[in-house]
C-alpha cells in the first residue's frame, strides 16, 4: 500500500493521508487523530441534510467485514508510526 502523509497542526488532527488504492486511484482525506493519547484513523464520510433537518453521514468506503476494516486501519496506523519515526513533528512557537 502506498501512503503519503502530511502534517496538520490543528487540534487533535495529527496528519492527513493520501492512499493509492491502485495505480492512478487515490483516496484523499484519511485523517489520523490523537484522542486521549490514542491514535485513531478516520475514514472520509459524505454528509447530507435530510428532510427533517437532521444531518446524516454515509461511509465513502465499504468493507466486506468488520475484521477487514480493522486490519486495514491497523495497516494505516503502522505506516503512520513508521513515517512519524522518520519525520519528527516540529513545533514552532511564536513569541508575543
Amino acid at each position: 500500500m502506498n501512503i503519503k502523509f502530511r502534517d496538520v497542526s490543528a487540534g487533535i488532527v495529527e496528519a492527513r493521508a493520501i492512499i493509492e488504492l491502485m495505480p492512478g486511484v487515490l483516496l484523499n482525506e484519511v485523517t489520523i487523530l490523537k484522542k486521549n493519547y490514542e491514535l485513531e484513523i478516520e475514514l472520509p464520510k459524505k454528509s447530507f441534510k435530510g428532510k427533517s433537518g437532521k444531518i446524516h453521514f454515509i461511509d465513502v468506503i465499504s468493507f466486506e467485514s468488520e475484521n477487514r476494516k480493522n486490519l486495514w486501519l491497523v495497516e494505516i496506523k503502522e505506516e503512520y508510526l513508521a513515517w512519524r519515526k522518520k519525520n519528527k513533528k516540529v513545533l514552532i512557537y511564536k513569541a508575543d
